[in-house]
């Protein structure tokens, strides 16, 4: 972007310029000096964030801002909206107004081994007709994916990626990123409109400096840098934003609309040309760490040897993308609604660390079951800091032989959810101690109990303090009665404070009291009641879910809330009626008759009904077009790219169909999603299954459709 002549050329002027700021006064305020000072400024800013390589000391940079904000407060009619003091906001972004993406924001498709990468290597073939094909391999970042346009070589718009449509206009957020640029000469490639897409990240050093510092205030840690980047996009002031020292990697060209129908840059042709492009264009691109690479073989080879490298990068990087090179080739092999078929992404196995068992704490759920946690020393992993551990139940820590002082591997399956492979039995010097399961309940201290032919130890004592806790967290989350507001640090706040005992208590607040509590202005009391009024009217079947009914899920609770006009009817069903019912077995039926047959349970119920929450089964729609589903049977598995399963579920049965919990003859239709796991190759072997795409459902769902062997 910048020649060894221009860089000297703006050095000398930068040394111009600091002998100017440094005079008594800041000199004349004309159009060239004020242009001079932005020249310079925007090259120190490419010097420092996109080249790592700065020129200027920061106090001359400083000295340099100081003046450019000096010479437009005398000519503010000077001010541009791409000055470099323009990227800091006078004011606090209330809200992230939603946009549309000018093409969609699809995901990648996964592979964890070379097998799958050979798979698609195979496929691209039979797609393009080719067995020669160059393929780009870069870094998979791992932070907060961003869209940004650019119109007339200005940056115009910032987004998220929200649904992969539309995402959050995040662009006052954006400005304060300093690696994005905003001005960038597109036209110089005869592109007049463009948008292009990238990852926000958080230096690893620059995260850990954070968390420190967050430490010594009194406040807990950030999770790992990806939540970081994540977070600081939506931060409602943008000069904290501008604190965080986040880092914007651009590395795709999504679309752009030329300036006149002239030929096709050169650039513009392969992916590669297209980020040596974005590089020279001033962004700050993956292109040092991307590789042509001709051949599946060399691009296996090089995945694992990038793995080996993932460490020694700044950045937190969770795999290699790898990308068809040829825009040609990319546009013949076209895409699904879910991903581009050009594109594939080879995820890194899963991250271990080893560390010491120090206690394990027993946690008592709202079910009553007992769930051992092992708390261990804290390790980073994959660039979260694990210290707790879920151990499951008894069985487990048998089966694994632990011993409290033992050095554990941990590993962050699909480098998310941390578990412990292993003790290392070797390093044990005889100072480890057995891990002694209680007797009696943690919280309460009633006897605990183990049901014949069961893992897991139970407190049976339904006042218990953790289980009423547990059940209230569970009553007002979101897939049950959705009450928006009063989430688990609330709900414990309000407990600890007499405020909240029970269900029925929670359409029984003092909200005159809440209001005189520390964080509860009189918005907050105002949304907070009229969530809980809201939640009067949900429909029985999240009523149902919401109980906490053990083994009641939400199908079936949809299945039970189906088999009753009211819900004080389910206290009437015998075992032999609910067995009748979809999907309900033995262990299901046997909980829901211990739950009514409770005379708590059922005093529960009746206050419910008396504080006006809704107990009746929904009246069906009338019209019989709504009804091509009916009798049918559906089953959703895998990540859906349109809808969401909840979206999805509803629209069967709205359709007059069923929702089954699993795969069985009784089954009609398996709709397939991404990453499709056990259910799929389940259902293949049961012929009268019918398997959908997503596409396929969605068009046997459509008005004036009837239900056919659509797709097999």
């Amino acid at each position: 972007m910048y020649n060894q002549n221009t860089t000297q050329k703006l050095l000398r002027l930068a040394g111009k310029l600091l002998a100017q700021a440094g005079s008594s006064g800041a000199g004349g305020a004309d159009e060239q000096t004020i242009a001079d000072v932005r020249q310079v400024i925007n090259f120190a800013d490419w010097r420092y964030y996109i080249q790592d390589d700065p020129l200027l000391a920061d106090q001359e940079y400083d000295k340099l801002f100081s003046l450019l904000k000096q010479l437009e407060q005398r000519r503010p009619e000077l001010i541009t909206p791409d000055s470099p003091t323009q990227r800091i906001a006078q004011g606090l972004t209330r809200a992230f107004p939603t946009v549309q993406h000018l093409v969609p924001m699809l995901s990648l498709d996964n592979s964890y081994n070379e097998a799958d990468l050979l798979d698609w290597a195979r496929r691209n073939g039979s797609l393009t007709g080719s067995s020669d094909i160059e393929y780009c391999a870069e870094p998979k970042f791992d932070g907060a994916s961003i869209s940004l346009i650019y119109e007339d070589d200005r940056l115009v718009r910032g987004a998220t990626r929200g649904n992969g449509i539309a995402g959050d206009d995040i662009t006052v957020n954006i400005r304060q990123i300093r690696s994005i640029p905003l001005t960038a000469p597109f036209s110089r490639f005869g592109i007049r409109q463009a948008e292009i897409r990238g990852e926000v990240l958080i230096h690893k050093d620059a995260f850990k400096t954070f968390n420190e510092q967050r430490l010594a205030d009194n406040l807990p840690p950030l999770a790992n840098p990806r939540n970081a980047a994540s977070g600081s996009l939506r931060m409602v002031d943008p000069r904290e934003v501008g604190k965080r020292g986040l880092v914007a990697f651009l590395y795709h060209l999504a679309f752009y609309q030329p300036e006149s129908a002239a030929g096709e840059e050169e650039a513009l042709k392969t992916h590669y040309g297209t980020l040596e492009m974005l590089q020279e264009l001033g962004f700050r691109t993956p292109l040092k760490a991307t590789r042509k690479i001709a051949g599946i073989a060399n691009v296996v080879e090089w995945c694992h040897r990038f793995e080996t490298q993932r460490d020694d990068l700044p950045y937190e990087v969770d795999g290699v993308v790898i990308k068809v090179n040829d825009y040609a080739l990319q546009e013949k092999m076209g895409m699904t609604t879910h991903h581009p078929r050009w594109a594939m992404a080879f995820k890194f196995k899963a991250r271990q660390a080893t560390s010491k068992l120090l206690r394990i704490e027993f946690q008592v759920g709202r079910t009553g079951s007992i769930t051992p946690v092992a708390k261990i020393d804290p390790v980073p992993i994959g660039g979260v800091t694990v210290a707790s551990v879920s151990l499951f139940n008894e069985d487990v820590v048998r089966e694994k032989d632990l011993r409290i002082g033992d050095t554990v591997l941990v590993e962050r399956a699909g480098d998310v959810i941390p578990y412990i492979v292993k003790p290392l039995a070797e390093l044990r010097n005889g100072s480890e101690k057995e891990i002694r399961f209680p007797t009696h309940c943690p919280v309460c201290g009633d006897e605990l109990y183990k049901a014949p032919g069961e893992s897991a130890w139970r407190c049976v004592n339904i006042n218990c303090e953790a289980q009423v806790l547990e059940r209230l967290i569970h009553f007002v989350s979101k897939n049950a009665m959705d009450i928006h507001s009063l989430g688990e640090a609330n709900i414990r706040r309000f407990y600890s404070l007499g405020l909240l005992r029970d269900i029925p208590g929670i359409y029984r607040l003092d909200f005159e009291k809440i209001g005189t509590l520390e964080g509860f202005g009189q918005r907050s009391v105002d949304n907070l009641k009229q969530a809980v009024e809201h939640s009067k009217q949900q429909p029985l079947h999240r009523l149902i879910y919401a109980l906490g009914i053990r083994y009641v899920g939400e199908t079936t609770a949809k299945t039970l809330a189906h088999a009753v006009e009211r819900l004080p009817d389910l206290e009437h069903l015998s075992e032999a009626s609910l067995l009748e019912l979809e999907d309900i077995g033995p262990k299901v039926a046997g909980s829901v008759i211990e739950f009514f047959s409770n005379p708590d349970n059922r005093h529960i119920l009746k206050q419910l009904e008396t504080l006006g929450l809704n107990i009746s089964r929904d009246t069906p729609r009338s019209d019989p077009a709504s009804h091509q589903l009916e009798g049918q049977t559906f089953l959703f598995t895998g990540t859906l790219a349109r809808l969401k399963r909840s979206e999805a579920e509803a629209m069967v049965e709205q359709m007059g169909g069923k929702i089954l919990s699993g795969v069985s003859s009784k089954l009609n239709y398996l709709v397939v999603g991404e990453d499709a796991g056990s259910k799929l190759e389940k259902a293949k072997k049961i012929a009268s299954i019918h398997i959908l795409s997503e596409d396929a459902f969605l068009k046997m769902a459509a008005p004036g459709e009837k239900t056919k062997d659509t797709e097999d």
